[in-house]
Order: C-alpha cells, then structure tokens, then sequence
C-alpha cells in the first residue's frame, strides 16, 4: 500500500505506559517534564492525606496505592461497589480495584489532566471477543512490541471518547504496516465504524517500572538483575540495545551513590568499635584491680595461719626453756617476750588488714565513678528538632486564637495541619530513639549508687566545700596509694617470713638436738637483726593502715565524691525529663490520633441541645394536660396522678440531657485548649466562648418552668429563694432582678466567685448553675440546699460547743484564705451566711453578685447579736478589704462564744468589756488581734494562732 511522506514535525515523541489490547495503548509525552516533579508531591503529600470520605466525585483526582509497588499514583474514579472502587491511573492508563484505605484526597495543585493519552492505531478495530485466541494473540504480540518503548506517532482524528487516531512508528519501522500480517487482525474498517467502537478495561498489567526515589526500602535493598532477551526480540535499529545501555548507565550511578552511603555507616561503625574498646580496657583494668586485692587478701590470710603456727612454735619454744637447766643467763626470756609483743602487733595487722574500711569506701567510689562515667545516656537527637517542631505548633495555636474571621480560621487552620504532621513525624522519631535507650535500668542504677554513696560517706564530707578537682586526679592519687601500701605490705610480708625461718630453726634445735647438726651459734645468729625488723615492718604497716588520710587525700577524696554525686543528680535530672517528655509526647500522639481522619465536630452538642428542646416542649404540653385535668369538674385522680408520673419522667430525662449537655461543652472547652482553638469560630451558634467565660457555671437550657420548685418564705429576704430537687441533689435557687448590663457583671463576679471556690472546694458553698429566664427578667443561681445549716438557725436551736466552734471557724477561716487569695473581697459574711455542716465543718457561703462590696457591707444584715460585724474603717468611708472581712470574722468569734455581749469594740479602752468574759487565754488573745488591734490579722495569720493549731479540719 502506497504511503504519503509525513512531515517530523506534525510527529509526537511518545513512550508507551501500558496496552490496552491489539491496536489501543495508553502513552506519555516524552517532552512533558513534569513527571518527576508529580512524583516528589506524591510521595510527600499521600501518606499524611486524609482518606476518602463518602462518595467519590468522577471529575475528581484522588490519590490510590499501587497493589504492585506500594508507591503513590493519581487516579480517577470509574465506578464503585460499597468499599471497592474501580480506578484509572491517569498518567499510565492501566487500571485496579482498590479498598476505601488505599485512596486519599489530593490537594488542588495536583488536580490536573493526566500525563497519558490514550491511542488507537488508525484504519483498525479489534473483535469484542476479548477471551479469543486471536484477541488475546494480539495484545501480547502488541505488549511485547511496544510497551515500556518510544513511539513516533502522527495524529490523525480523534473519538467521541477523546481516544486519539494516530498511525505509528518505531525507529524505521511502520507499526501499522506491520499490523497487516494475515491471522493477527480482521480487515480494516471504515472510520465512521471506528468511532462507534469501545473499549474495554482489558486487563490490569504492571503499572510501570518503579522509579529509584519511590521504591521500598526492602526493594532498593535487593540486586539490580538484568533479564536477558532473545536475540530473534532485538529490533534492527538496535534501539531496546540503547536503552539497556541506558540502564546499565544508571545502575552504576547508582551502584556508585550506593557505595558513598555505605561508607558514613561504616565510619560510625569504626568510631562505636573504638569506643567499645576503649570501655572494655577500662573494665579490664578494674577487673585486673579487683583480682590484685583478692590476692593480696588471700596471702594475708596465709601469712595469719603462718604466723599463728609461728606462734604456736614459739610458746612451745617458751615452755621448753622453762623446764631446762640451762638458764643461767636471762637471753631466752627477753626474746621470748619480744616475739609475744610482734605476735599480739601480728594479731591487729590481720585486723585492720581484713576491715581496711578506708581502702574499701576509696575503692566503691571508684567502682561508681566508672558507672558514671561509662555508661552514662545523652540526650536524644531528635530531642532539640522536636522542641522546635512544638514551638512551630504552638506558635500556629496562638496564631489560632488570634484569628477574628473564618477565611482567616480557614489558612491557619491549614498551617496547623501541616505544622501538627510535622510535630507529630518529630515526635515518632523521638519515641523511636527513647524506646532505644535503657532510661528506667539506667535510672534504677544511678539512685542504687547515689545511696549506697550516700550511706557510705559521712554527712561531714557533703558539707564539706573543697576545690574541685578531675576524677582522673582520683584515680592517680588512688593508684599512687595502691602501690604505697602494696610496697610497705611486701616488706611486713618478708620480715616475718624471716621471723618465720628463724623459728623453725629454734624449733629444730629444741626438740631435736641430739639428731640435728644446728648449734647454739646457728640458732642466735642474727635474731637480734630479725627481731627489729619485724618489729619496725609491723609498726610501719600499723601506722599506714590505722593513720587516717591527710588532707591532701581527704580533699580528693571528697571533692571526687561531691562530683560524683553531681553528676548522678544532673543525670537523674535529665532522665527524669527525658521520660516525663516521652510520656506527654505519647499522650500528645495518642490524642491527635483519633482526629486523623477529621478535626472534632460539635455535632453531638447540637443533638443533645435538639433532644433538650424536644423535651421541654414535652414538658411544658404535660404540664398544661394536668392543669386541665386538675381545673375539670370532675377531678380524674388516676389519671392526675398518671400525667404526674410522666412529668416527673420527662424532667428527670431532660435534666440528664442538660448533664450530658455539660458534658459537651467541658470536652469542646478542653479541646479548645490543646489544640483546636478554632472550634468558636466554627460553631458559633454553641456559645463555647461564654461557656469558658461564665467558667462553665452558664447553662442556658435551663428555665425557671422546669423545675417543681417550692417558695423558701422563711428564708426569703430581698430576693425571692426556690427549693427544688436537681438530678437527686436538693438544691436552692436564688432569684435575682437583672437588666442586660447588670446581667453581665453578674455572671463575672460569679465566674470569679466560682474560680476561686474551685481552688478550695471543701470551705467556701460551690455554685452548681447559673442561667436566665426566657419568661421573666431574672436570673437564677443553683446552690446547695443546707437545711437548717446556718449559724444563726443552728444557736437558735442547739448552739455549738466550745470545740465545735473551733472547728466550724476554722473551716470558715480557711474558706476566706482561699477567696482572698484570689483577691477577693466577701463583705457579707454574718450568721446566716456561714454554714455548719455536721456542727464541725464550716462553710463560708456566697454572696449577691449583683451588687459590688461597697453596697454588700451596708446590707442591714451585717449584724450577730447585739454586735455590729461592720469594721470600723467602713464606717469611716475605707472600701471593704480582705481585713474587713476578718473584722467580721473575729465578730462571728466573740458572738458564738458570748452570744449575749452587747459592748462595744470601737476603741482598745473598752477592751475590757470583752475581757471580763471568762474567754479563753488563747482565744482571747487571737480577739485582740482581730477585733482592736490596729494591725488586724490576715486569715493565713489567724490560721496560726495557738487557738487553731491543735484543731483538724
């Protein structure tokens, strides 16, 4: 068939990816650069991807595993079945059914067209039979043909599909000229029948050779192997010949880089051999030391049986001349009696010898000197890039917190993200190392050295201040001491071998004089030389072993054992952090984890809150029903009491509901704090902010209408009081008037008041609520219900005793400690505001927090008896303080011991008023401090005072 010419340029340079059957195949651009580059972001951008959530979109690019390689590769969506879906790899052609885990989204600089296009040769269809032999044939005669090659291929129409129409080339080769061998295709068709053709998925094949810088690890690690292919495959342009060559080429690039990386492990491996030597020696050493001091033990032990013997000897020696004749001359009993005197300096050289206590502590020290300096753990280093991937984080929270709209929330929320993926990379190679190091065996170590040093030396040498000096300097003067006594114990050791011999020579010459060939001469040769030798060795080593050390050796010795021990302290200290830091990084881990896949959402709140209003409405519908029922004619009691039973089921429902609504909002507060600080910003309509503003006291599900609450009249002063049960707490409401302005001083001064109770819970009333009507002007605390556990109810009934005051005062001075550590000033503290729960424990009640100090402290209630609990300073036009309300307190004081007092306590001259009370010493004296002292005690003060020291609260 006659050819026309074709032009090079109206040709296209492309590298066939993957073939779809015997005339369609899939292939890139061979001048389209940018593959490298989709690659890098791949493999930085998949692994911290979120996963696909939902329903896929089909003009969307995802991010798919390859089953075959484990690398990362775009793709499309092509149909899905529950958790399985069917993908096309955009930039080769091939395809895959792959799990939900194996996609990912992709940001959008990687939404792009694919790299591969899909071609068919021209003039050419296939038969749909894709199970035929002939089908089959062809495809892999095409496969090995052209797959993995570049193509010259001229475009000549394009199909509904986007399936482009080329005639193709390789090297001189006309591939469609080739295609017209008889067996292999049908006869060509028209192009009109060209268009209306499909095609397959075929079969999924390798996706493509794996690039270097995405392989696994265990993959680059295996041998690059060389296939070799038949001769009869190679085409005549040699052009597969030039690529193998290509590949060789790369190869031993690559052989080469893989070499210059082997060498940085083999030079670390080099520098830890010669640290392990150079422990080892040191080991070795002390080994060789340790063996030294056995040895000479052991001879001391032999030279002690040696000399007991000797000894024996010689009181045989002794009794022998008392029975014999020949003592006209007194020569025999003085050496008689010299060697009883070296015996008895023999006996405490063996004494001091088996204690040497001196040598021992000198020698454990050492011993702990080489644990400390050998084996000792550094930081880790991935410690200092952690520390700096935390205060990247931190800096993107505060950033957060900052932000004032939600197209700022959006770009920092992004930052966050990356900054937290990176903390979190910092983070498992920080985990990875520590997990490495023996920290809590090395801790263990350290604390067992440090006590036994401790018990070791005395209480005087960690006092002691000495220059500080190298333990090298110790282990020098250690060694030259060593050797000192080493040289005067050889000598101690030869003199009485010396003795020794000589008195086996008189023993020899005693009993067997008659068998012997020793004389008088023999024997009294040279006793008198070996006599005072042994004695002067004895006394020598005597003088060395028990003389304490100089002051030189003293100030070594404690300047090494102070070092020592700052080092165990310092090491102690940075194991301890080290671990302290490992177990909040894994905590940090363990939480982020669980918001992988997406950040916290507030979506159970708002069911909660949806649930609430559904059960309100049920409530109020109830209420109305027995209203009803209770206003007919004829009263239907069962059917009352019915619709009772069901309110009280509804209230009990909706208040757990409130509780659980609580619950919401602490964990959205708590989450707020450590690390989502947009959460306000994205949900506005939660109110989180005024929840952490009123300090989680502010409920606003709560109404007045929910509650079956009973009027408190006895009570009821200025304010109206409700009793009412709460979740099976009986509570108190307390009713204030507010406007909007007032309504938020209010709620500040009680989240102040609340902040403070917290901190000392056990003294002061909690405040369990705090909310709004929607039907009326008020606002509503919840309190705890103290039946008849005022001060003024309790001494109206059954006053309390003198120890149960103490106790109850104690408890209210406590409470003001407290509220005055967190500057807060009560100013209405008076018997109906202190409470006495089991008549010993005293609780300082709450105050009206909508009016200020100034206008609590004029409330006419500021009276205990006869005795006005108002400070002098007040009534002068002073504010209220902290010593006000001791005024107050000392007031209290004096009304629960002298109920009836009706003196006055302006000035020190009518001090005696209270004096003539029959008070107690001590609490007489502790009244004077409050109540007419010009400097009035503090409550930390009073709480010091003999009056309260004895008492237990």
């Amino acid at each position: 068939m006659e050819q026309s010419v074709i032009q090079p340029e109206k040709m296209e340079l492309v590298v066939v990816t993957h073939v779809v059957d015997a005339i369609t195949f899939w292939a890139q651009n061979v001048t389209d650069k940018i593959n490298e580059k989709i690659n890098v972001m791949l493999t930085e951008k998949c692994p911290s991807a979120p996963i696909l959530m939902g329903r896929p979109s089909s003009h969307k690019v995802y991010g798919a595993r390859y089953s075959e390689d484990k690398c990362w590769y775009r793709c499309t969506v092509q149909q899905q079945s529950e958790d399985k879906f069917c993908i096309l790899y955009i930039d080769y052609g091939n395809t895959e059914i792959v799990s939900r885990s194996d996609l990912v989204e992709l940001p959008e600089e990687l939404q792009t067209t694919g790299l591969a296009k899909k071609y068919r040769f021209w003039g050419f269809h296939v038969s749909s039979e894709q199970d035929s032999p002939l089908f089959l044939q062809g495809k892999s005669f095409l496969h090995n043909m052209i797959h993995g090659k570049k193509l010259r291929v001229h475009k000549k129409s394009v199909c509904f599909d986007g399936t482009i129409l080329v005639e193709a080339f390789q090297g001189n080769l006309d591939i469609v000229n080739l295609q017209e061998c008889p067996g292999l295709w049908p006869s060509r068709n028209t192009p009109g029948e060209l268009d209306t053709l499909g095609s397959s998925l075929g079969c999924m094949p390798k996706l493509r050779p794996i690039f270097s810088d995405q392989k696994p690890q265990i993959i680059k690690e295996q041998k690059t192997s060389v296939a070799l292919q038949p001769l009869e495959k190679l085409n005549v342009d040699q052009e597969p010949l030039t690529e193998i060559q290509s590949s060789k080429t790369d190869a031993n690039a690559q052989q080469v880089c893989s070499q210059d990386i082997e060498q940085v492990p083999n030079e670390t491996e080099s520098e830890l051999q010669m640290m392990r030597e150079v422990i080892n020696a040191k080991d070795m050493q002390i080994k060789k030391l340790k063996e030294e001091g056995s040895a000479i033990q052991q001879y001391a032990s032999l030279l002690g049986q040696q000399l007991e013997e000797a000894k024996l000897e010689l009181q045989m020696l002794k009794e022998s001349y008392k029975k014999t004749k020949e003592t006209e001359h007194n020569h025999p009993t003085t050496i008689a009696n010299r060697i009883s005197q070296l015996a008895k300096k023999v006996d405490s050289l063996r004494k001091l010898r088996e204690s040497s206590a001196c040598s021992y502590d000198e020698d454990h020290l050492l011993e702990s000197i080489t644990i400390i300096m050998n084996y000792r753990i550094s930081v880790p280093l991935s410690s200092e890039r952690l520390d700096l991937a935390w205060n990247a984080y931190d800096q993107t929270l505060e950033n957060l917190r900052g932000c004032q709209t939600m197209v700022e929330v959006e770009s920092l929320v992004n930052v966050r993200n990356e900054a937290r993926g990176a903390l979190l990379a910092a983070v498992d190679d920080f985990l990875q190392e520590v997990d490495k190091l023996p920290i809590n065996e090395r801790l263990h170590r350290l604390k067992e050295v440090a006590s036994s040093l401790t018990a070791i030396f005395s209480s005087v040498m960690l006092g002691e201040q000495t220059e500080e000096c190298s333990f090298e300097k110790f282990c020098e003067w250690k060694e030259h001491k060593q050797q000192k006594i080493k040289n005067v114990r050889k000598a101690t050791d030869e003199a009485l071998l010396a003795l020794s011999s000589w008195a086996t020579r008189l023993s020899k010459f005693s009993y067997l004089m008659e068998k012997t060939s020793l004389t008088e001469e023999d024997v009294a040769d040279g006793v008198e030389e070996i006599l005072m030798n042994a004695d002067k060795a004895l006394c020598e080593e005597l003088s060395t072993e028990s003389s304490e050390q100089d002051d030189q050796g003293r100030k070594v010795v404690i300047s090494a054992f102070n070092k020592a021990m700052q080092g165990i302290q310092r090491e102690l200290s940075m194991l301890n952090a080290i671990r302290q830091k490992y177990e909040h990084n894994t905590q940090f881990k363990q939480e982020i984890q669980q918001w992988q896949i997406g950040p916290p959402k507030a979506d159970e709140l708002f069911a909660v809150k949806k649930r609430i209003r559904s059960l309100r409405s049920q409530l109020r519908w109830k209420l109305v029903e027995v209203s009803c029922l209770e206003e007919a004619e004829e009263l239907d009691l069962p059917e009352i009491l019915k619709k009772k039973e069901e309110i009280a089921e509804t209230r009990n429902a909706l208040f757990q509901e409130i509780s659980h609504e609580k619950k919401q909002y602490i964990m959205l507060c708590d989450l707020m704090k450590r690390g989502f600080p947009e959460l306000p910003m994205i949900y506005p309509d939660a109110d989180i902010n005024g929840y952490m503003r009123s300090a989680g006291l502010l409920m606003k599900s709560l109404d007045r209408d929910m509650f079956d609450a009973d009027p408190m009249r006895e009570l009821s002063g200025r304010r109206p009081l409700l009793s009412t049960d709460f979740q099976g707490q009986k509570i108190v409401l307390k009713c204030y008037a507010v406007d909007e302005e007032s309504e938020a001083k209010m709620l500040e001064q009680a989240a102040h008041y609340h902040r403070a109770q917290q901190q000392s819970p056990a003294t002061t009333v909690p405040l369990l609520a705090l909310f709004c009507g929607k039907s009326d002007p008020l606002a509503y605390v919840m309190v705890p219900h103290y039946s008849n556990g005022s001060l003024r109810a309790i001494q109206r009934s059954s006053p309390l005793s003198f120890s149960e005051i103490r106790k109850v005062m104690k408890g209210v001075a406590l409470g003001l400690q407290g509220l005055h550590a967190a500057s807060l000033t009560h100013a209405s503290l008076h018997p109906n505001n202190v409470f006495a729960i089991g008549r010993e424990k005293g609780i300082v009640g709450d105050y009206d927090f909508t009016k200020t100090p100034e206008q609590r402290v004029s409330d006419s209630g500021m009276v205990a008896g006869s005795i006005s609990l108002v400070a002098p300073e007040l009534k002068q036009g002073q504010l209220p303080s902290p010593a006000s309300d001791m005024y107050a307190f000392g007031g209290l004081m004096l009304w629960l011991h002298v109920p009836d007092f009706n003196g006055s306590l302006e000035s020190e001259r009518q001090n005696v008023e209270f004096c003539g009370s029959g008070l107690d010493a001590k609490l007489h004296k502790l009244l004077s401090k409050l109540l007419i002292s010009s400097t009035r005690l503090s409550a930390p003060e009073a709480l010091k005072e003999d009056y309260f020291i004895s008492v237990d609260v």
